[in-house]
């Protein structure tokens, strides 16, 4: 991110952000990527755990008592019948996306550091600055 950041000439006034998920992360590496936020407002990190797919979920519901990342598939699947890690562009209208948001913030564990327990997503974050950039 730094490398693409000086290819692109940062400036002060942009966001630069990180979306991943936990399943491929090891909490060393996790660490590094906090340590990267941290001292300048304008980074952040879009991170769901156990896998981004929790994120769609929550577009759904609550995401209660998923306990890993085939759970999140099984679930997933449920609402999403061909789901295959691609999804058309309106798939998703602006109420299903704000109502993800206010479902993964209630369950925010990250803003204590780390997210270590499955069952979060700070995409919510990310949504909530574009909505936000949107209204300017």
């Amino acid at each position: 991110m730094q490398a693409k950041l000086k290819e692109i000439g940062y400036k002060e006034n942009f966001e630069a952000w990180l979306v991943a998920d936990k399943d491929n992360w090891s909490d060393k590496q996790l660490k590094e990527l906090y340590k990267w936020l941290q001292g300048n407002s304008n980074y952040g990190l879009a991170l769901s755990n156990p896998k981004f797919e929790y994120w769609l979920l929550l577009h759904f519901e609550d995401g209660n008592n998923v306990k890993s990342s085939r759970d999140c598939d099984n679930r997933l699947k449920h609402y999403l019948p061909n789901y295959d890690k691609t999804i058309a562009p309106n798939k998703f209208v602006c109420g299903e996306i704000k109502k993800a948001a206010e479902r993964a913030e209630k369950r925010d564990n990250a803003c204590k550091g780390m997210p270590n327990a499955i069952g979060s997503a700070a995409v919510y974050k990310l949504i909530k600055r574009i909505f936000l950039a949107e209204s300017r």
